[in-house]
């Protein structure tokens, strides 16, 4: 029998996935970690708050089998990654190829884009981490011209606009900067507790307001830090057959495992 405080009826559903990817190269074969795409969550669960023409322009070039280049730019915590891993598995989900690249992942090599532009699309998040780095910067100004020969899909994404971009490679900022590009803004309080919310609504949960004003007051303002923690709750909660009240919550920041870590920068 479940103790006082306990959540009655919850279960966990299957964890969901996203297939693996056919890759053309070899080169980028041989790199296991950007070729699976995230589990991410989807268009719908976009807190779009300030952002409705960024949501707006990644979901049509997902769904417009014409499009070409978007470039989106905002800082940490805006939303970049979420809405380009859900435009990847958009395409993904039509039965498009499409590879996500996370260009700040440590252990890639600038050849893994060789060939990308045999699949329908490519999606690269925070390009700001190769600026500077001319073999990089090479090797995206080529895919880019391959993507555009061949009219595939190409989607960007860093903390900047391309004319803020430290790229040592003219040609490669004049490139990005002729496409569409939208800027994403982080979300305020209000964003935060929606996100919070619903989130937890996502996972089974029922966060009451205190429980939100709780977690705000003393967490990081990272959305990526924030899901993270939701996460961490759920399994807690399930573990322990409570509820999440305002005094489990306060036991559970009090972990090692919930030191908060600044984003990085």
């Amino acid at each position: 029998m479940p103790g006082p405080g306990a959540a009655p009826g919850r279960h966990r559903d299957g964890p969901g996935s996203l297939k693996r990817l056919a890759v053309p190269s070899p080169a980028a074969a041989q790199l296991p970690l950007p070729l699976r795409l995230p589990r991410a969550a989807g268009f719908e669960r976009f807190i779009a708050d300030g952002n409705a023409e960024a949501l707006a322009a990644a979901r049509t070039w997902s769904q417009d089998p014409v499009a070409s280049t978007l470039y989106l730019h905002g800082g940490v915590g805006s939303g970049k990654t979420h809405l380009l891993q859900a435009a990847a598995a958009e395409l993904a989900g039509s039965g498009r190829t499409v590879l996500y690249v996370p260009l700040d992942q440590a252990g890639l090599a600038p050849a893994m884009l060789e060939d990308l532009e045999q699949l329908d699309a490519v999606v690269i998040d925070a390009l700001h981490a190769i600026a500077g780095r001319r073999d990089w910067e090479e090797a995206v100004f080529h895919l880019y011209n391959r993507l555009q020969a061949g009219g595939r899909r190409l989607l960007v994404a860093a903390r900047t606009p391309p004319a803020d971009l430290r790229l040592s490679l003219a040609d490669l900022r004049s490139r990005l900067s002729a496409a569409p590009a939208y800027g994403l803004t982080p979300l305020d309080d209000n964003g935060r507790a929606r996100l919070l919310r619903d989130g937890a609504e996502q996972r089974g949960l029922r966060l009451g307001e205190p429980v939100i004003g709780y977690v705000l007051s003393r967490c990081p303002r990272d959305p990526g830090w924030l899901l993270d923690f939701l996460d961490r709750l759920d399994r807690a909660t399930l573990a322990e057959q409570r509820a999440p009240t305002v005094r489990f919550v306060a036991g559970l920041l009090d972990t090692p495992e919930s030191v908060p870590v600044d984003p990085p920068a």
